[in-house]
């Protein structure tokens, strides 16, 4: 899935840093200054809601918009997520098309 959402981010002009997992992620993000993050919430080793609560605790990337893409669509972990600092929620499969409309919607582009 990371790759499919790598290609169609690179396609259409976006330049893309992956990540293993939630702790990658979280360690990944200390040498690099994203515009945008996107998380999936079931993940190994940490999942989205914990991601999501480290970046907010970030002084560097507190403000950083914080997309979660993902097969749930429970109000419930919706809710939690916005509670935590998501900015969005997109439910997989996603559209390029859309993903793109959002990414930019988001950043202001």
């Amino acid at each position: 899935m990371r790759g499919l959402i790598a290609h169609a981010l690179k396609a259409n002009g976006f330049d893309v840093h992956l990540a293993d997992d939630g702790v990658d992620g979280l360690e990944k993000l200390t040498d690099s200054d994203p515009h945008l993050i996107i998380t999936d919430i079931n993940m190994p080793r940490l999942d989205g809601f914990g991601v999501i609560q480290g970046i907010r605790q970030s002084r560097a990337h507190a403000m950083t918009p914080i997309l979660v893409l993902t097969t749930e669509s429970c109000a419930d972990l919706k809710a939690r997520a916005r509670q935590a600092g998501a900015t969005g929620w997109i439910v997989k499969p996603f559209d390029e098309t859309t993903l793109v409309a959002i990414i930019q919607r988001v950043l202001g582009s």
